[in-house]
Formats: C-alpha cells, structure tokens, sequence
C-alpha cells in the first residue's frame, strides 16, 4: 500500500483502461490495485513540494492580506475612531471589502512588489512543509490501515491519524519559518503604526538573528501549540478529500465494470474533479476550525515597545482576543484566507495529483 495515495484508482493506470473485464462482472478494489505499479513514497515528497511552490506564487497577494486582516496592528492603521461590529457576519462583510481595498491600497502605496512580501520565506516554508506532509501522511497510512483496515478499503479513521500524525510532524519541523514569515509581513505596518522611516528588520536572516539575540531560541517556536491545534483542520481535510476521492473512484470502477472505455477526456475530468474535491474540502474544514489560525498569528507577532509579549500563550490569546475585541475577531481575515486557501488547495492537490500520476504512467 505504500506510496499508493494518488494513484490507488483504475483511472491512474493505462492497463486499467485497456483491460477490460468480462460482461457482467465487478471487479474488487484490491484487483483494480493489483493493475498499477506503485510509487515511491518520495515521488509524493518530491510532487508535493513543486505543487506547494505553485499554489504559493500564485495565492501570495491574498496572503499578504489574510495575515494583515488578523493582526492587531491592521486595525490600528485603518480602522482607528471606528466602531466596528461585533456581529461576525456584519464583519464578514467588512472583510468582504477589506480584501479588495487592501489589495488595492498595498498595490498604489507600496507597488506590486509588496503584495509578495514575504513569499521568500513562505516559500521556503511551504516547499518543505507540503514536501513532508504528503511524504508523512503517505508513511503514515501505511503504518496505521494494518492496524484498522482490510485489503480492500482504507477506513477514515486511518485517514485522520495520518492527517494528525502528518500535522505535528510538519508544523514542528517549519514553525521558525512561518514565524519569519509573519514578522516580515507585520513589519511594514508595525513600522507605519510606530513612526516613518522605522523598520524592526532588514530581512529573513536579521529577523531570525534578532529574534534569537532578544527573545531566545525558543521564540522560534512561538504559535507551536495553536500550530499543532491546527492540525485538525489538516486532518480533518484530508479526511473530507479521501472520501470524495473514493465517491470519484468508485464511480470511475462502475464505469469500469461495465466495459466502458476510459478514454484521455474521462481521466482528465476525474482529475479535475479530485482536484475540486480538495477546495471542497479545504473550504469545510477552514470554517471549523479557523479561530486557531487567528491565535497563532497574534502569538507571532513581534513583542510590544516595552519587550513584552502581549500575547502569552494560547488560552490567554484566546480569552485576551475575545474580551477585548469580541468573538468577531476570532474570525479576522476569514474572507481573504478562504479566497487563498481554497484556490491553493485545489492548484497544490491538483499539482501533486499530476505530477504523480505522470510518473506513475512512466513505471
């Protein structure tokens, strides 16, 4: 089963097409599997990192907003003397218009340049962290179907232990980079709130030297918890996506059985339809779980001027937030980040479901 994540449908193998069974018959999943070769678990590492490299130039600019939408300093800067809603669809709506005026405003202040900041270490995040969650996730299955499945079905329960396993692994391997990352995006408007002409860093290597110079190793590490709490909208996707990829599967083995002909149209549609079933399931999980990604982006941001942290941890994030601002701000830049991340998974899942099948079509 190993390496099979992408690549256990008929539609992923050229014989399956060809091969057709007798009239009448059904053939079981485990004989479809039987058909194609498998694949590395590396090629998923390698397929994963190129498709997180894409999905992330492509979504950068709305980035670049979410984090601005969800940090304390964008209220300071563009809504100081306004009384905003507590609602949180009334603030939906703002966030609706913030997207856009943001956008446009970084663009005719800033240049195009600063709708990418940050994208060097984004990128250098997101390649290894999409590069080890799909390599983990597929080692993980791999480990845990024994435990619970037959040869013939993957139950969901795998799915989401490999999501989770998948998770912690990644998000404790890249954190200083994401934290990097959101500094450098906050530092333009923490430089406006405090004073023209100040900036806190010159770029990734003078972040990360002064953050281990003032605030010690471990502040690399800031967010980690709310990091590894997101996990479950990891694993919870990653669960929603294998179902309907199984539902699309399933549908392709009918056909199938039937002596219907696969042709190259048919694969392309069944790709484009998995690739969909990732923004689905992207979109699910992000509106369960998205409070946490509001936390962990507070718990990154630089000390206050007089060196202390204003948020101390992730229950006091939690509570400080809410009290203070109210449970509209649990939702701060929810806008902006479902109009990147659904687009980004379905480019990054596409992407990686590509590169795998090309190489599977090579073996």
């Amino acid at each position: 089963m190993r390496g099979n994540l992408s690549v256990d449908s008929v539609l992923e193998s050229d014989e399956g097409a060809a091969e057709q069974p007798v009239e009448g018959s059904v053939p079981s999943r485990a004989s479809l599997a039987r058909q194609k070769a498998p694949v590395s678990p590396w090629v998923h590492f390698f397929a994963g990192g190129i498709a997180g490299m894409v999905g992330a130039v492509v979504t950068s600019p709305l980035d670049v907003v979410k984090t601005r939408l969800q940090s304390d300093l964008h209220k300071t800067l563009s809504h100081s003397g306004q009384q905003r809603s507590r609602f949180v669809l009334v603030r939906g709506v703002h966030h609706v218009t913030d997207t856009f005026s943001i956008i446009a405003n970084v663009y005719r202040t800033e240049g195009g340049r600063a709708l990418f900041r940050g994208l060097g270490p984004n990128l250098a995040g997101v390649v290894p962290a999409r590069a080890v969650n799909f390599f983990t996730y597929g080692i993980a299955k791999d480990i845990i179907a024994p435990q619970f499945d037959d040869l013939e079905q993957i139950k969901p329960q795998t799915h989401l232990l490999s999501g989770v396993a998948a998770g912690f692994v990644t998000s404790t391997v890249t954190n200083p980079i994401w934290l990097v990352k959101t500094r450098l995006q906050l530092d333009k408007i923490h430089s406006e709130a405090s004073g023209p002409g100040t900036r806190l860093y010159k770029n990734s290597f003078d972040c990360t030297k002064q953050i281990l110079q003032k605030e010690g190793f471990f502040a690399l590490y800031k967010g980690l918890t709310a990091s590894f709490l997101g996990s479950s909208e990891s694993s919870m996707q990653w669960v929603l996506y294998e179902q309907m990829r199984t539902f699309i599967r399933r549908r392709q083995e009918r056909r199938v059985s039937r002596g219907i002909e696969i042709t190259p149209y048919d694969k392309f549609m069944d790709w484009f339809a998995t690739s969909g079933a990732a923004g689905a399931a992207k979109f699910i999980a992000s509106l369960i779980t998205y409070p946490h990604e509001v936390v962990r982006t507070r718990l990154r941001q630089a000390p206050q001027e007089n060196g202390r942290p204003k948020y101390t941890g992730l229950i006091q994030c939690f509570r400080r937030v809410f009290a203070e601002e109210g449970m509209a701000s649990l939702y701060g830049g929810l806008t902006p980040h479902l109009l990147r991340t659904v687009p980004n998974s379905i480019i990054m899942f596409g992407t990686w479901d590509l590169i795998v099948r090309l190489v599977a079509g090579t073996q």
